[in-house]
Protein backbone atom coordinates (compact mmCIF):
# COMPACT_ATOMS: atom_id res chain seq x y z
CA UNK A 1 0.00 0.00 0.00
CA UNK A 2 2.78 2.57 0.02
CA UNK A 3 2.35 3.53 -3.12
CA UNK A 4 -1.15 5.51 -2.01
CA UNK A 5 -0.27 9.05 -1.33
CA UNK A 6 -2.26 9.43 1.74
CA UNK A 7 -0.19 6.22 3.40
CA UNK A 8 2.36 9.37 4.57
CA UNK A 9 -0.04 11.30 5.62
CA UNK A 10 -1.75 8.79 7.36
CA UNK A 11 1.54 7.68 9.67
CA UNK A 12 2.05 11.45 9.66
CA UNK A 13 -1.25 12.65 11.13
CA UNK A 14 -0.85 9.31 13.50
CA UNK A 15 2.17 10.69 14.81
CA UNK A 16 1.05 14.00 15.22
CA UNK A 17 -1.98 12.24 17.06
CA UNK A 18 0.50 10.66 19.78
CA UNK A 19 2.13 14.31 20.05
CA UNK A 20 -1.26 16.12 20.36
CA UNK A 21 -2.25 13.81 23.57
CA UNK A 22 1.42 14.56 25.01
CA UNK A 23 1.10 17.77 24.89
CA UNK A 24 2.75 18.65 21.36
CA UNK A 25 2.13 20.59 18.43
CA UNK A 26 1.32 19.31 14.99
CA UNK A 27 4.13 19.79 13.30
CA UNK A 28 4.64 16.67 11.89
CA UNK A 29 5.63 16.24 7.83
CA UNK A 30 4.48 19.42 7.09
CA UNK A 31 1.26 18.58 8.12
CA UNK A 32 0.53 22.19 9.63
CA UNK A 33 1.84 23.76 6.14
CA UNK A 34 0.11 20.77 3.59
CA UNK A 35 -2.96 23.72 3.16
CA UNK A 36 -3.71 27.29 3.43
CA UNK A 37 -5.19 28.48 6.78
CA UNK A 38 -8.04 29.43 4.77
CA UNK A 39 -10.98 28.02 6.56
CA UNK A 40 -12.08 24.82 5.17
CA UNK A 41 -15.48 22.52 4.26
CA UNK A 42 -15.77 18.88 4.70
CA UNK A 43 -18.48 16.25 3.63
CA UNK A 44 -18.58 13.14 5.21
CA UNK A 45 -21.54 11.21 3.53
CA UNK A 46 -22.89 8.65 6.04
CA UNK A 47 -25.42 6.26 6.87
CA UNK A 48 -28.88 6.80 8.67
CA UNK A 49 -28.10 5.86 12.54
CA UNK A 50 -24.80 7.90 12.66
CA UNK A 51 -25.84 11.96 13.17
CA UNK A 52 -25.30 11.75 17.35
CA UNK A 53 -21.99 9.77 16.74
CA UNK A 54 -20.81 12.62 14.11
CA UNK A 55 -21.78 15.69 15.79
CA UNK A 56 -19.81 14.60 18.75
CA UNK A 57 -16.79 13.97 16.39
CA UNK A 58 -17.17 16.26 13.75
CA UNK A 59 -17.32 18.70 17.42
CA UNK A 60 -13.89 17.35 18.68
CA UNK A 61 -11.82 16.97 15.52
CA UNK A 62 -12.94 20.39 14.63
CA UNK A 63 -11.66 21.80 17.81
CA UNK A 64 -8.64 19.67 17.35
CA UNK A 65 -7.62 20.70 14.28
CA UNK A 66 -8.35 24.52 15.15
CA UNK A 67 -6.05 24.31 18.09
CA UNK A 68 -3.04 22.13 16.69
CA UNK A 69 -3.01 24.30 13.08
CA UNK A 70 -5.29 27.60 13.73
CA UNK A 71 -7.28 26.66 10.55
CA UNK A 72 -10.79 26.44 10.69
CA UNK A 73 -12.76 23.66 9.69
CA UNK A 74 -16.25 23.17 8.97
CA UNK A 75 -17.80 19.54 8.56
CA UNK A 76 -21.23 18.89 7.03
CA UNK A 77 -22.93 15.88 7.62
CA UNK A 78 -25.42 13.87 4.80
CA UNK A 79 -27.58 11.21 6.21
CA UNK A 80 -29.47 8.10 4.61
CA UNK A 81 -29.88 4.20 3.93
CA UNK A 82 -26.14 3.53 3.16
CA UNK A 83 -26.50 2.18 -0.47
CA UNK A 84 -28.57 5.26 -1.17
CA UNK A 85 -26.09 7.40 -0.19
CA UNK A 86 -23.20 5.42 -2.40
CA UNK A 87 -25.52 6.18 -5.47
CA UNK A 88 -25.50 9.79 -4.69
CA UNK A 89 -22.04 10.28 -4.35
CA UNK A 90 -21.97 7.96 -7.58
CA UNK A 91 -23.87 10.55 -9.20
CA UNK A 92 -21.94 13.35 -8.13
CA UNK A 93 -22.54 14.63 -4.48
CA UNK A 94 -18.94 15.65 -3.58
CA UNK A 95 -17.85 14.03 -0.21
CA UNK A 96 -14.67 14.59 0.81
CA UNK A 97 -15.11 11.25 3.04
CA UNK A 98 -17.85 8.39 3.31
CA UNK A 99 -18.34 7.12 6.22
CA UNK A 100 -21.25 3.93 5.34
CA UNK A 101 -22.79 0.88 6.35
CA UNK A 102 -20.83 -1.85 4.66
CA UNK A 103 -17.87 -2.17 2.52
CA UNK A 104 -19.81 -2.84 -0.64
CA UNK A 105 -21.04 0.36 -0.58
CA UNK A 106 -17.50 1.76 -1.07
CA UNK A 107 -16.50 -0.51 -3.35
CA UNK A 108 -19.22 0.43 -5.84
CA UNK A 109 -17.84 4.18 -5.33
CA UNK A 110 -14.41 2.69 -6.19
CA UNK A 111 -15.54 0.26 -9.01
CA UNK A 112 -18.83 2.49 -10.84
CA UNK A 113 -17.53 6.04 -10.42
CA UNK A 114 -13.68 5.43 -10.09
CA UNK A 115 -13.24 8.31 -7.64
CA UNK A 116 -11.11 6.08 -4.80
CA UNK A 117 -8.91 3.30 -5.58
CA UNK A 118 -10.50 -0.78 -5.62
CA UNK A 119 -8.22 -1.37 -2.51
CA UNK A 120 -9.17 1.63 -0.32
CA UNK A 121 -9.52 -0.79 2.66
CA UNK A 122 -6.12 -1.32 3.25
CA UNK A 123 -5.70 2.63 3.64
CA UNK A 124 -6.28 2.21 7.32
CA UNK A 125 -6.67 -0.19 10.19
CA UNK A 126 -8.77 -2.81 10.75
CA UNK A 127 -10.10 -2.75 7.37
CA UNK A 128 -10.54 0.98 7.48
CA UNK A 129 -13.32 0.12 10.06
CA UNK A 130 -12.77 2.30 12.78
CA UNK A 131 -15.54 0.78 14.91
CA UNK A 132 -17.90 -2.08 14.96
CA UNK A 133 -21.79 -3.35 15.46
CA UNK A 134 -24.44 -5.96 15.42
CA UNK A 135 -28.04 -6.72 14.82
CA UNK A 136 -30.62 -6.79 18.31
CA UNK A 137 -34.55 -6.38 18.63
CA UNK A 138 -35.93 -3.28 20.32
CA UNK A 139 -39.05 -4.61 22.22
CA UNK A 140 -42.35 -2.95 23.79
CA UNK A 141 -41.50 -2.27 27.31
CA UNK A 142 -41.39 -6.11 28.96
CA UNK A 143 -41.39 -7.82 25.99
CA UNK A 144 -45.36 -8.78 25.76
CA UNK A 145 -44.47 -11.21 22.77
CA UNK A 146 -41.91 -12.68 24.42
CA UNK A 147 -38.95 -12.69 21.74
CA UNK A 148 -35.95 -13.81 22.83
CA UNK A 149 -34.53 -15.08 19.59
CA UNK A 150 -35.28 -15.43 15.79
CA UNK A 151 -37.58 -17.86 15.84
CA UNK A 152 -39.66 -16.21 17.74
CA UNK A 153 -40.12 -12.98 15.75
CA UNK A 154 -42.37 -16.11 13.50
CA UNK A 155 -45.25 -16.18 16.22
CA UNK A 156 -48.73 -15.57 15.06
CA UNK A 157 -49.35 -12.36 15.31
CA UNK A 158 -45.85 -10.41 15.47
CA UNK A 159 -44.88 -7.97 12.94
CA UNK A 160 -41.05 -7.18 12.66
CA UNK A 161 -39.93 -3.92 11.81
CA UNK A 162 -36.95 -3.05 9.30
CA UNK A 163 -35.60 -1.14 6.78
CA UNK A 164 -35.44 -2.43 2.91
CA UNK A 165 -32.13 -3.87 2.17
CA UNK A 166 -32.08 -2.74 -1.27
CA UNK A 167 -31.56 1.33 0.33
CA UNK A 168 -30.54 0.84 3.49
CA UNK A 169 -26.94 -1.38 4.80
CA UNK A 170 -28.42 -1.66 8.47
CA UNK A 171 -31.56 -3.70 6.77
CA UNK A 172 -28.61 -5.72 4.73
CA UNK A 173 -26.71 -6.32 7.90
CA UNK A 174 -30.22 -7.38 9.58
CA UNK A 175 -31.69 -9.55 6.72
CA UNK A 176 -28.04 -11.46 6.80
CA UNK A 177 -28.04 -11.90 10.54
CA UNK A 178 -31.22 -13.66 10.10
CA UNK A 179 -30.59 -15.95 7.10
CA UNK A 180 -27.31 -16.62 9.27
CA UNK A 181 -29.67 -17.97 12.41
CA UNK A 182 -31.85 -20.12 10.12
CA UNK A 183 -28.41 -21.33 9.00
CA UNK A 184 -26.11 -22.00 11.99
CA UNK A 185 -29.49 -23.60 13.37
CA UNK A 186 -29.23 -27.49 14.68
CA UNK A 187 -30.29 -29.13 10.80
CA UNK A 188 -30.44 -25.96 9.57
CA UNK A 189 -29.29 -25.29 5.46
CA UNK A 190 -29.88 -22.79 2.66
CA UNK A 191 -32.97 -23.92 1.87
CA UNK A 192 -34.17 -23.91 5.74
CA UNK A 193 -32.80 -20.09 5.53
CA UNK A 194 -34.20 -18.69 2.61
CA UNK A 195 -37.94 -20.48 3.97
CA UNK A 196 -37.44 -18.35 7.33
CA UNK A 197 -36.54 -15.19 5.34
CA UNK A 198 -39.56 -15.78 3.50
CA UNK A 199 -41.71 -15.92 6.31
CA UNK A 200 -39.86 -13.53 8.07
CA UNK A 201 -40.51 -10.61 5.28
CA UNK A 202 -44.13 -11.61 4.97
CA UNK A 203 -44.51 -9.72 8.38
CA UNK A 204 -43.29 -6.78 7.61
CA UNK A 205 -45.82 -3.94 7.29
CA UNK A 206 -43.69 -1.52 6.72
CA UNK A 207 -40.37 -0.97 4.56
CA UNK A 208 -38.44 2.34 5.13
CA UNK A 209 -35.61 3.03 3.10
CA UNK A 210 -33.45 3.84 6.29
CA UNK A 211 -32.48 2.53 9.66
CA UNK A 212 -33.92 5.74 10.91
CA UNK A 213 -37.27 5.69 9.15
CA UNK A 214 -37.69 2.24 10.42
CA UNK A 215 -36.75 3.36 14.00
CA UNK A 216 -39.56 6.10 13.84
CA UNK A 217 -42.00 4.19 12.31
CA UNK A 218 -42.00 1.90 15.66
CA UNK A 219 -41.32 4.15 18.51
CA UNK A 220 -42.88 7.21 17.32
CA UNK A 221 -45.99 5.66 15.02
CA UNK A 222 -46.23 2.39 17.42
CA UNK A 223 -46.19 0.49 14.26
CA UNK A 224 -45.03 -3.12 14.79
CA UNK A 225 -43.80 -5.40 17.80
CA UNK A 226 -39.68 -5.88 17.52
CA UNK A 227 -37.51 -3.82 15.43
CA UNK A 228 -34.33 -5.73 14.08
CA UNK A 229 -31.96 -2.93 14.29
CA UNK A 230 -28.19 -1.26 14.91
CA UNK A 231 -27.55 -2.16 18.57
CA UNK A 232 -26.34 1.89 18.67
CA UNK A 233 -29.98 2.73 17.41
CA UNK A 234 -31.90 0.20 19.91
CA UNK A 235 -29.82 2.24 22.57
CA UNK A 236 -30.75 5.88 21.37
CA UNK A 237 -33.86 5.01 21.03
CA UNK A 238 -34.08 4.30 24.30
CA UNK A 239 -32.33 7.53 25.50
CA UNK A 240 -34.50 9.19 23.52
CA UNK A 241 -38.16 7.77 24.01
CA UNK A 242 -37.71 6.35 27.51
CA UNK A 243 -36.01 3.38 28.72
CA UNK A 244 -39.28 2.77 30.68
CA UNK A 245 -40.79 2.37 27.31
CA UNK A 246 -38.50 -0.48 25.36
CA UNK A 247 -36.51 -3.17 26.22
CA UNK A 248 -33.14 -4.37 24.15
CA UNK A 249 -33.15 -8.05 23.43
CA UNK A 250 -29.74 -9.48 22.70
CA UNK A 251 -30.52 -12.81 20.19
CA UNK A 252 -28.56 -15.78 20.33
CA UNK A 253 -26.63 -15.27 17.25
CA UNK A 254 -25.90 -12.14 15.40
CA UNK A 255 -23.78 -10.81 12.42
CA UNK A 256 -20.63 -8.68 13.18
CA UNK A 257 -21.57 -5.83 11.25
CA UNK A 258 -18.20 -3.44 10.37
CA UNK A 259 -19.46 0.06 9.22
CA UNK A 260 -15.85 1.17 6.69
CA UNK A 261 -14.68 4.66 6.24
CA UNK A 262 -12.55 5.88 3.32
CA UNK A 263 -11.03 9.48 1.86
CA UNK A 264 -13.07 10.08 -1.79
CA UNK A 265 -9.88 10.92 -3.68
CA UNK A 266 -10.51 12.50 -6.71
CA UNK A 267 -12.95 14.94 -4.86
CA UNK A 268 -10.59 15.65 -1.90
CA UNK A 269 -7.99 16.56 -4.78
CA UNK A 270 -10.41 18.79 -6.52
CA UNK A 271 -11.75 20.75 -3.62
CA UNK A 272 -8.00 20.45 -1.73
CA UNK A 273 -9.47 18.94 0.98
CA UNK A 274 -7.26 15.72 0.94
CA UNK A 275 -5.04 16.50 4.22
CA UNK A 276 -7.61 17.60 6.55
CA UNK A 277 -10.18 14.86 4.93
CA UNK A 278 -7.04 12.16 5.87
CA UNK A 279 -6.81 13.77 9.11
CA UNK A 280 -10.35 13.31 10.27
CA UNK A 281 -10.68 9.63 9.53
CA UNK A 282 -7.54 9.11 11.39
CA UNK A 283 -8.64 10.71 14.14
CA UNK A 284 -11.28 8.42 14.24
CA UNK A 285 -8.67 5.84 15.88
CA UNK A 286 -7.66 8.38 18.42
CA UNK A 287 -8.26 7.74 21.86
CA UNK A 288 -10.65 10.72 21.99
CA UNK A 289 -12.47 9.33 18.64
CA UNK A 290 -13.10 6.18 20.18
CA UNK A 291 -13.84 7.01 23.88
CA UNK A 292 -16.50 8.74 21.77
CA UNK A 293 -17.31 6.27 19.61
CA UNK A 294 -18.15 3.67 22.85
CA UNK A 295 -20.32 6.65 24.06
CA UNK A 296 -22.78 6.53 21.41
CA UNK A 297 -23.19 2.65 21.76
CA UNK A 298 -20.62 1.72 18.95
CA UNK A 299 -18.39 -1.14 19.92
CA UNK A 300 -14.48 0.87 19.78
CA UNK A 301 -11.31 -0.58 18.48
CA UNK A 302 -9.33 0.92 21.11
CA UNK A 303 -9.02 -1.82 23.97
CA UNK A 304 -9.14 0.79 26.80
CA UNK A 305 -12.65 2.19 25.23
CA UNK A 306 -13.69 -1.10 24.38
CA UNK A 307 -12.52 -2.53 28.13
CA UNK A 308 -14.49 1.67 29.54
CA UNK A 309 -17.75 0.76 27.41
CA UNK A 310 -17.66 -3.37 27.96
CA UNK A 311 -21.10 -3.32 29.87
CA UNK A 312 -22.83 -1.95 27.12
CA UNK A 313 -22.08 -4.40 25.20
CA UNK A 314 -22.66 -7.99 25.77
CA UNK A 315 -21.12 -11.06 24.45
CA UNK A 316 -22.49 -12.41 21.38
CA UNK A 317 -22.32 -15.17 19.10
CA UNK A 318 -21.30 -13.89 15.66
CA UNK A 319 -20.87 -14.56 11.95
CA UNK A 320 -18.90 -12.69 9.65
CA UNK A 321 -19.33 -11.90 6.01
CA UNK A 322 -16.41 -13.68 5.00
CA UNK A 323 -16.64 -16.89 6.62
CA UNK A 324 -20.78 -16.99 6.24
CA UNK A 325 -21.12 -15.25 3.21
CA UNK A 326 -17.82 -15.45 1.17
CA UNK A 327 -17.39 -11.84 1.03
CA UNK A 328 -19.49 -8.59 0.24
CA UNK A 329 -19.62 -9.07 -3.80
CA UNK A 330 -20.83 -12.36 -3.35
CA UNK A 331 -23.28 -11.61 -0.49
CA UNK A 332 -24.87 -8.84 -2.84
CA UNK A 333 -24.81 -10.63 -6.06
CA UNK A 334 -27.13 -13.55 -4.05
CA UNK A 335 -28.96 -11.54 -1.84
CA UNK A 336 -29.52 -7.91 -2.96
CA UNK A 337 -28.71 -7.42 -6.39
CA UNK A 338 -31.78 -6.89 -8.93
CA UNK A 339 -33.44 -10.68 -9.23
CA UNK A 340 -31.81 -11.68 -6.64
CA UNK A 341 -32.75 -13.50 -3.60
CA UNK A 342 -34.63 -10.59 -1.43
CA UNK A 343 -36.38 -9.15 -4.89
CA UNK A 344 -37.37 -12.85 -5.67
CA UNK A 345 -39.22 -13.61 -1.57
CA UNK A 346 -40.57 -9.92 -1.67
CA UNK A 347 -42.25 -9.79 -5.20
CA UNK A 348 -43.66 -13.52 -4.36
Amino acid sequence: MSGHPENASRRDVLTALGAAAAGGPLMVGGIARAQARKPIRLLNVSYDPTRELYKDINAAYTDYWKGRTGQTVTIDQSHGGSGSQARAVIDGLAADVVTLALAYDIDSIAQRARLLPTDWQGRLPDNSTPYTSTIVFLVRKGNPWGIHSWNDILKTGVNPIIPNPKTSGGARWGYLAAWASALKAPGGNDAKARAYITAFYKKVPVLDSGARGSTVTFAQRGIGDVLVCWENEAHLAQAEFGADKFDIVTPPISILAEPPVALVDKVADRKGTRTVATGYLNFLYSPLAQDLIGKNYYRPRNPQAAAKYAGRFPKIPMVTINDTFGGWAKAQATHFADGGVFDQIHKG
